[in-house]
């Protein structure tokens, strides 16, 4: 579990241009054989890369220092240096870059995408340039400038359709199993769920990206249990489904804590389509539990599902078509 990564800082720099050459060819009846002087190479870039396959800032971690390559300086006989290489950061989807000292957004990667970030400085002229019919033989050129360097905050945010949220051990990683071809981590015991899973479900029409976020607890917004570490993971989803147990002695009170949760940390979260989800329907043979659980809790939009035994995940799988066309 140690290799997810969601936030990490790091140190980019872009390359210096070259710098231009001061040389002069060797030619008769020409001042000084004449300028020929080449440019200098240009500064290697800094550039960000979206890959699909990446799911952690792992790597990111591990490598802190970014440093594109230097151009080279220019030659005689007008040649030109060689740019400097261009380094390129592969990054998740859903990749956010913050300037360390200020906090600013710098950007926001998205799904896919190549962008450069930092150019590298230009290179500079030769003395070939600065020729003229009264400056025959320039004995300067123009140096490359400098490269840029920053320090930057990088934020992973998962970018899902629908987020499931609940209390430890509500069921969201079994019905994400249930739905899709995830292997999360299950067992009758809190926080089995350290990192957020995603899953990919097939509803005809389109896939839905499922993340089962780590169990929410009662002051999560202010750092308790697992804290809110993985609530920013929600922000992005299109909608919600709060996963709550069938055998749950006051759901309305649960539902009330999750949704306060959400709030506190950001408003807009309790303002997106969501699902109530009824789970573990395989513990209520008669049907009873449901229907209590409905009368208390009174919410639009309930579903009861079993992972066990597949019951009601087929409408389930209707809800998350309405979420999607919804939003």
């Amino acid at each position: 579990m140690t290799g997810f990564v969601d936030e990490t800082e790091i140190v980019v720099s872009s390359g210096k241009g070259g710098n231009g050459s001061i040389s002069f060819r060797r030619e008769k009846y020409v001042p000084r054989g004449g300028p020929d002087g080449g440019d200098g190479g240009n500064g290697g870039n800094v550039v960000f890369k979206v890959k699909e396959n990446l799911k952690t800032l792992a790597r990111l971690k591990s490598t802190r220092v970014y440093r594109a390559g230097n151009g080279r300086n220019g030659e005689g006989r007008r040649k030109h240096g060689r740019n400097g290489d261009d380094v390129i950061i592969p990054v998740p989807p859903g990749t956010v870059l913050r300037e360390k000292e200020s906090g600013k957004v710098i950007a926001d990667l998205g799904l896919d995408g190549e962008w450069t970030f930092l150019q590298g400085g230009r290179g500079g002229k030769g003395n070939w340039h600065y020729r003229s019919s009264v400056r025959q033989a320039p004995r300067y050129a123009q140096e490359g400038e400098p490269g840029k360097e920053l320090e930057l905050v990088v934020e992973m945010n998962i970018i899902a359709d629908i987020g499931f949220v609940g209390f430890p051990n509500a069921g969201k990683s079994s019905l994400l199993a249930a739905l899709t071809n995830a292997h999360p981590k299950i067992a009758d015991y809190p926080f089995t769920t350290k990192i957020p899973n995603l899953g990919v479900v097939d509803l005809g029409f389109t896939d839905c990206i499922l993340a089962d976020i780590p169990g929410i607890i009662e002051g999560a917004s202010h750092g308790a249990g697992l804290g809110f570490r993985f609530l920013k993971h929600i922000s992005r989803t299109k909608g919600l489904a709060f996963i709550i147990d069938i055998e749950d002695e006051d759901p309305a009170g649960t539902y009330r804590t999750l949704q306060d949760e959400l709030k506190q940390y950001n408003e807009n979260l309790t303002e997106k389509p969501h699902i109530v989800v009824a789970s573990k329907a395989d513990l209520d043979e008669t049907g009873e539990k449901y229907e209590s659980f409905r009368n208390r809790l009174g919410a639009e939009h309930l579903v009861s599902v079993s992972s066990y035994s597949s019951y009601g995940l087929d409408r389930l799988k209707n809800e998350f078509i309405r979420v999607i066309r919804e939003k």
